[in-house]
This record gives C-alpha cells, sequence and structure tokens, in this order.
C-alpha cells in the first residue's frame, strides 16, 4: 500500500504512481467479462431455460458454496449473493448458466459480471465496515442491474449510473419486481460520478479507465472505500485498485488482483 499525505492530492490516479509490490494477491487474472465471441456463441446453442428450478434456493446456494471455497466469507456478502436470482439478469436462452461462475452477454458489446468477481468487489469494499450495511454507495456501470441488486442487499442507499440508454432501461424493468427501495437508477456519465447523493461510503466501478477520476475521490467520504479497475501501463491489463479516505482526509492506495473489465468511457450513449 502506498500513502498519499496530501488532502485528494495525485487525481486523477494513474498506476505508475502506485507501488505494486504492496497489496498484489498474486494468482490467475480474475475475467469478469470473456470474449464477447465466446459469449455470443453459448447463446446460439443453449436451449430456453424451461423447468430448470432456477427459483428454488438450492441452485442459488450451490454457487454461493463454490463462492465460499473460493474464498468468500463475508456473510453479508453471501447473504446477498444468496438472495438476488441472477437468472432474471440475464436473456432467457442463457438462464441455464446464470449460476455458474461466468460472465454473458447482455448487448451493447456488455457482459454481466463472473458472481466471483462481483462477490470480490463488494467483499472488498466492505473490508472497513465489519458489521452491518453502508449508508451510502454509488455505482459506476449498472448493466443489467445484477451487481446494483446485490449492492442493495449491503447498503441502505445505492446509487447506480450507466451511460447506454438501453441497458439503464433494461435495468430498471429487471429491478422493477425485487426488493429495491434503497436503489436509484440514473442515466448519465459515470467518470464524473453523481454529486447530488455524495459522499458514499463505497464506490464500486465495472468498467476500468487509464486512471481514476478525480470526481470519484472527491464524493469519497472519510472512511469510505473505493474499488475499481484500471489499466496496468506495466502490463497492459488491468488491476483491481483500492482507494480508502482516511477520517482525517489522506488517501491510501492499494492494488490488488489482475482483472479484465469493459473500458471506461466519458458522456452517455
Amino acid at each position: 500500500m502506498t500513502r498519499d499525505t496530501k488532502r485528494g492530492a495525485g487525481f486523477p490516479l494513474r498506476l505508475d504512481q502506485v507501488d505494486p509490490r504492496r497489496g498484489t494477491s498474486p494468482g490467475t487474472v480474475l475475467r469478469p467479462q470473456r470474449p464477447l465471441r465466446e459469449a455470443a456463441a453459448d447463446l446460439a446453442r443453449v436451449p430456453a431455460a424451461a423447468g430448470l428450478g432456477l427459483d428454488s434456493d438450492g441452485v442459488r446456494q450451490r454457487m454461493v458454496d463454490r463462492l465460499q471455497a473460493q474464498g468468500l466469507r463475508d456473510e453479508r456478502v453471501i447473504a446477498a449473493m444468496r438472495a438476488v436470482p441472477r437468472h432474471l439478469f440475464v436473456d432467457t436462452a442463457l438462464a441455464g448458466q446464470a449460476y455458474e461462475d461466468t460472465s454473458l452477454p447482455i448487448g451493447l458489446g456488455q457482459t454481466i459480471s463472473k458472481p466471483s468477481v462481483v462477490a470480490r468487489m463488494i467483499e472488498l469494499m466492505l473490508v472497513r465496515q465489519p458489521q452491518g450495511a453502508l449508508s451510502r454507495v454509488l455505482e459506476i456501470g449498472t448493466g443489467c442491474g445484477y451487481q446494483a441488486a446485490v449492492l442493495a442487499r449491503v447498503a441502505r442507499l445505492v446509487v447506480s449510473v450507466e451511460r447506454l440508454r438501453p441497458l439503464h432501461e433494461r435495468a430498471r424493468e429487471n429491478l422493477a419486481g425485487l426488493r429495491s427501495s434503497g436503489l436509484r437508477l440514473v442515466y448519465g456519465d459515470g467518470r464524473i460520478g453523481h454529486a447530488p447523493n455524495a459522499p458514499y461510503d463505497g464506490i464500486i466501478a465495472a468498467a476500468g479507465g487509464e486512471d481514476l477520476p478525480a470526481a470519484w475521490i472527491d464524493q469519497l467520504a472519510p472512511g469510505g472505500r473505493l474499488v475499481a479497475p484500471m489499466h496496468d501501463a506495466r502490463t497492459g491489463g488491468q488491476v483491481l485498485m483500492v482507494v480508502d479516505r482516511q477520517p482525517d482526509g489522506r488517501i491510501d492506495r492499494s492494488v490488488h488482483e489482475a482483472v479484465k473489465f469493459v473500458p471506461l468511457k466519458s458522456g452517455v450513449d
């Protein structure tokens, strides 16, 4: 972990400002998205999910069992992953794979992240609050709404921003039938966050860029934690970057696993 003793200094944050030797977990790359051609091929060959018992608690429990075997420990995340019906957030033809640890296409060149990556990032975000729910969380990149639904189980208010209008509308439909009174969906530019509901105890991003936008750091509450993928110029890939704002305003940063997310873009489309 490296430490920046100046309040808010060094942002937008670039990876060449961070010591990669501290906080890095060795191992395989976490790949929330497979190559789209592979995921799209599934759509053509998987039959419609009829009578698969996807509404049963058992099928989600088996997914959670696998996540726990991989190291998931936070009981809040375990309960949230068990409760949210992931098959409702994917195309019907792919619902049979909804509880496998795989990404699936959701349109517009985007995918729903692997359950293991969703669980890992949320667990990392919760480390600084060992008990109870976070007060406010900002999600950058709503996608189909699955991660937002999981976040709504571990935070009292979740503000989720999506720049692609069709995905914003799809997420709104997907979440309409679920318990989501503390969830607000925003159509807008995720790079600028969402200042009206700031500051946030947690910020989590589902897209990675060359840097971490200064707006995200500005909107992070004292004691809060940000988890986001970020480009690593040394390898050409991405890593998970964790940013902690200390109660006195100091910023701590640490580098974690290699990941593979879609690019972070500005504006709306």
